[in-house]
């Protein structure tokens, strides 16, 4: 059973399914393996726990609202 797993911000539902969906797509395209076999992980993380050039994606996020 191939696991995908992903790591990411937060993201709602409707974008959770589209990338489920499109990730199996992909998957099955390139391996032959049929769609049910695969299980994708979708590990959604808080702004404040991803850190990018040493400031967290929150810090960045604020400073692009500006």
């Amino acid at each position: 059973m191939p696991v995908i797993t992903i790591d990411m911000h937060s993201i709602d539902t409707e974008t959770k399914k589209s990338l489920i969906k499109n990730l199996t797509k992909t998957a099955v395209e390139i391996t032959n393996i049929p769609a049910e076999k695969f299980t994708i992980l979708i590990n959604e993380l808080d702004s404040t726990n991803i850190g990018i050039g040493g400031l967290t994606l929150a810090e960045i996020k604020a400073a692009q609202a500006r």
